[in-house]
């Protein structure tokens, strides 16, 4: 009988990741903070975990978040950073440079983990030089956002090399040991457009940080507010700068809601550090001032990781507009600190809440629709009330990372000593 599991290889190459990520920079955000916390709490739970990522810039090889977790880092693709789009051509290097320091470690693991596509593709050859099981989570699905940008430019589709991504992502979904897939819309696209059996994946979804999103007293609400300068009748939205977060739609809410609730303002805390995220701030700005609401939208940008939870607990509503979201974990985050949230049904999120109850959901495609879910909790003090409790409850209960991290393990012990007979060791 294979021993239990103790020792985990997460992959996770694109983004700033570290074991306290500066959110809100170029590919850093919600897939990082999602590893790093799973990572926290299999080490909690008595894992040696090593998180490897991609190492750029002036990173240290190595951070040792505590005796059972660390963050390694592989150099590829030089020194500067590259976009998760960009670095298709370099996956080989990581392959050899990580397989040569764990040799050189002599590294031993149970399980590769892996995050996405690009860390997919790397798991995978990884995992079969290891003769190890691969476990994959993609967090998006390259043929759910080909379909949602249909009609860009040719040369904005050309920039995201859809056909390698969709065709890559084909091969390492048959050649992985399982797939967990973060919603049942994503199980239902892998299922059918992959078309990969039901029974080669399982909806694990994603987890908060149930210690630090919690709701506050009424003092504290205020304190957060007078601090931080947000209203009760302010609209929160938070995010990376980045096409599929659906900025542009919500500035296009912003006059109907203003109608309904002429006090209403727009937070909008994009983080924007390249030229092109600044590119796309520009963009909306200049929505915003074609639409007559410039002076109804408060730009934020990065928001202090230490000051999150507040920005969640003072505003009236927060709205979650993405055009393609394979989750949001801002929504529930927000939900969880006792705000009334409004999510986009573009997304698999939305089919977990009860409409009404924990949460509100439109379409923000429809700028009117939208508009009209976000007035409901500032129009109707009942039904602010309802989802304050009923939405931090359900958030709580359902998406605690402890309680996470454990149904994950679970599926990585149904792989456990799967290829224990063709390890070197067993024919030595």
């Amino acid at each position: 009988m294979p021993a239990p599991i103790g020792s985990l290889l997460m992959i996770s190459l694109h983004g700033y990741v570290a074991g306290s990520p500066e959110l809100g920079k170029p590919d850093t955000g919600g897939q990082v903070v999602f590893v790093l916390e799973l990572a926290k709490r299999f080490a909690r739970l008595g894992y040696k975990v090593d998180v490897m990522t991609r190492r750029f810039e002036d990173q240290p090889a190595e951070d040792v978040i505590n005796d059972n977790l660390r963050i390694l880092r592989i150099p590829f693709g030089g020194r500067d950073f590259i976009r998760k789009e960009d670095m298709h051509d370099w996956y080989g290097d990581f392959i050899s440079n990580a397989l040569a320091m764990i040799r050189a470690r002599k590294l031993g693991y149970d399980v590769v983990n892996s995050h996405y596509w690009d860390a997919g593709v790397a798991g995978q050859k990884i995992a079969e030089e290891l003769q190890i099981p691969h476990i994959h989570t993609p967090h998006s699905l390259g043929w759910w956002k080909r379909a949602d940008m249909a009609g860009s430019p040719p040369e904005e589709m050309a920039g995201y090399r859809f056909e390698e991504r969709i065709r890559k992502e084909f091969v390492l979904y048959r050649t992985c040991d399982h797939v967990i897939a973060t919603s049942e819309q994503q199980v239902d696209l892998i299922a059918r457009e992959y078309v990969l059996p039901r029974d080669h994946i399982t909806m694990i979804p994603p987890g908060i940080d149930e210690n630090r999103f919690t709701p506050a007293t009424p003092e504290r609400v205020a304190e957060a507010r007078a601090r931080l300068g947000i209203g009760p009748r302010d609209v929160y939205v938070v995010g990376r700068a980045a096409e599929n977060k659906g900025y542009d739609l919500i500035i296009q809410a912003l006059p109907a809601l203003r109608i309904l609730q002429p006090e209403a303002r727009l937070v909008l805390a994009a983080g924007a550090n390249s030229d092109s995220d600044l590119a796309l701030l520009a963009q909306w700005k200049a929505i915003a001032a074609e639409t007559g609401v410039a002076d109804a939208v408060d730009w934020r940008g990065y928001v202090a990781d230490a000051d999150l939870a507040d920005h969640y607990r003072a505003p009236g509503v927060f709205a979650l507009p993405s055009r393609y979201e394979p989750f949001g974990m801002t929504a529930v985050e927000a939900m969880a600190c006792g705000t009334p949230t409004v999510m986009t049904i573009h997304g698999g999120l939305h089919e977990l809440v009860e409409f009404g109850r924990h949460a509100l959901v439109a379409d923000p495609k429809r700028p009117e629709e939208f508009a009209a879910m976000i007035n409901m909790p500032l129009q109707y003090p009942r039904l602010r009330e309802a989802l304050t409790v009923e939405g931090a409850r359900f958030a709580r209960r359902v998406f605690g990372w402890t309680g996470i991290a454990r149904r994950t393990l679970a599926v990585f012990e149904q792989f456990r000593g799967r290829y224990d007979a063709y390890a070197p060791e067993a024919a030595e």
